[in-house]
């Protein structure tokens, strides 16, 4: 079944253009949303992409109606191809999952996204690397400096309970028992 996709970024907006366009090119069935692409959740896009059966074709009228992204799209590409259907854009004709050549430009974008995504792991690790070795310290800052770590051990030491303490520096008694723990 040839199943449309259409979606306008605001309720002012008007679908009919893509309509006749999909209505044109014998979908079956349209699902339609007023929402901007930058939500990831898009109730009809999920409606539609729940429904895919074996043979189906997602049929859309130009690729900016369906993702913002080359990654949303090779994304949503990767569902389709999951669920057995393929994908057509009627503006874009090289955008079409069914023909060979429509295969081979979807897989060289895939190709292309995971080399970018290789690169940027990369160099998020050698960034985090040398800001490590230039003294850099990730993670969540501590609640406690070195004097307040010996303040907890003196209160403590002097009789006062673990709540108390706590209740005093205004955190959860278990942060007490860990800095009690990491000096025995």
């Amino acid at each position: 079944m040839k199943i449309g996709y259409a979606r306008v970024s605001t309720q002012d907006q008007n679908l009919n253009i893509q309509l006749q366009e999909l209505e044109k090119a014998g979908c079956k069935k349209i699902f339609q949303e007023k929402i901007t692409g930058v939500h990831s959740k898009r109730i009809e896009l999920e409606k539609m992409m729940e429904q895919l059966r074996e043979g189906d074709q997602v049929i859309i009228w130009k690729l900016d109606r369906l993702a913002r992204s080359t990654k949303e799209l090779l994304n949503i590409c990767d569902k389709i191809n999951h669920a057995g259907a393929s994908f057509q854009s009627l503006s874009e004709s090289w955008a079409d999952s069914s023909s060979p050549g429509g295969k081979m430009i979807l897989t060289i974008f895939a190709g292309i996204a995971e080399f970018e995504r290789e690169l940027i792991i990369e160099r998020t690790s050698a960034g985090r690397k040398l800001a490590m070795k230039n003294g850099i310290e990730f993670g969540r800052p501590k609640k406690f400096n070195s004097e307040q770590k010996e303040a907890v051990k003196t209160l403590i030491n002097n009789g006062n309970s673990v709540k108390l303490v706590a209740d005093t520096f205004k955190v959860h008694p278990a942060t007490i028992y860990r800095i009690l723990q990491s000096t025995s």
